[in-house]
């Protein structure tokens, strides 16, 4: 699927010693390097706007992640790593580029990945922007800031909750508003804030449509459990790859890792998809009756994603790093294309104050 990119957008075919895909570039050769990374059901296309507001002498690069967008088709994502084959697919391509140090920004699924990247090789970055990330500990599952699991198999994490209406309706590149299940109507119910619609709408639909589909892709491959919802993470695919039971051995490491590195965690007040209680957790739809047969909150409670990346993010600072925190009202999950100005103001000043 081709996408149409904005004016001040250069996109160019990039193949590392990983992975060939598609990489989205901004600003002047030689700039300052920023390099972001997309969430998930999206790609590189999500970030064009924010690219092209970068200041004078920056240059920005965004890669389609694999499992997405025009990453290989063949290149298949090693759930068993975590975000492992994301964070190896971004260093590799800073190495294809030449270059020795980036400013480094990820929003949702891109955030799990630059928490894995501060583990393995903080000393690549100049400093560090996480918009709406996912937790620290992944998702799904766990009950506590801590990221204890609810079961030791992890039940209700993986591609094992990704439902077949909404298989069908990538698979059929639904692009209808009626569709409940449809991408559209997910966009706007639980990405965006309600009434806001993007001007880029379309194109940011045939974003998320781009997913790569497939027992190794999306949804994943799943393992049935005893435990409730009765499925467990595979070994294949980026909703298994978002599992605590993969991701987590990476929160130690990156509170211990050397040297530390500045960072600034925006996010929308009204975000739905990474929440206290958001609104695809398993435990919150079991609470409304959505779900059958939820044990209550004291066996599997909501996931407390946002509490759980504050404690992260405090034990970080505790250890010589630094973190602030960021809220901007009245915006859901991509507060950077919901508010680019208020978003921009404090991004442009972070990258300054850590310029090399």
């Amino acid at each position: 699927m081709t996408i149409p990119t904005l004016a001040g957008i250069t996109p160019q075919t990039i193949t590392s010693d990983r992975i060939k895909t598609r990489v989205l570039f901004s600003g002047p050769a030689g700039g300052k390097p920023v390099l972001f990374l997309h969430g998930n059901s999206s790609s590189a296309t999500w970030w064009e706007e924010t690219m092209l507001a970068l200041p004078a002498g920056y240059r920005g690069f965004a890669p389609d992640q694999r499992g997405f967008g025009d990453a290989d088709l063949d290149k298949k994502i090693d759930a068993t790593r975590g975000a492992g084959d994301w964070a190896d697919d971004a260093l590799a391509l800073l190495d294809a580029l030449g270059i020795e140090q980036a400013h480094l920004v990820g929003n949702s699924l891109g955030g799990v990945v630059v928490w894995r990247l501060l583990a393995d090789a903080p000393g690549r970055f100049l400093s560090v922007t996480v918009v709406d990330p996912g937790s620290p500990y992944g998702f799904g599952g766990t009950k506590d800031v801590d990221g204890t699991p609810c079961y030791g198999d992890y039940a209700g994490s993986g591609g094992g909750l990704i439902g077949a209406p909404v298989v069908q309706a990538v698979k059929s590149g639904d692009r209808s508003l009626e569709n409940p299940f449809g991408y559209r109507s997910g966009l706007r119910r639980l990405v965006f804030k309600p009434p806001f619609v993007p001007a880029r709408e379309e194109d940011l639909l045939s974003s998320s449509l781009s997913i790569h589909v497939g027992d190794q892709a999306f949804p994943g491959d799943k393992v049935m459990s005893p435990n409730w919802p009765f499925v467990a993470p595979g070994v294949w695919g980026a909703a298994n790859a978002l599992s605590p039971r993969y991701v987590t051995e990476a929160v130690e490491r990156m509170i211990a890792a050397e040297p530390k590195v500045d960072i600034l965690w925006v996010r929308g007040s009204d975000d739905l998809s990474v929440a206290d209680n958001a609104a695809a957790d398993m435990a919150t739809l079991g609470a409304l009756g959505l779900v059958p047969g939820w044990p209550g909150a004291k066996i599997y409670p909501p996931q407390p994603m946002l509490k759980q990346t504050r404690a992260v993010l405090k034990r970080y600072a505790a250890a010589g790093g630094s973190f602030r925190e960021v809220v901007i009202d009245d915006a859901g999950h991509v507060p950077f294309i919901e508010k680019p100005d208020e978003f921009n103001a404090m991004f442009h000043a972070h990258l300054a104050a850590r310029a090399p």
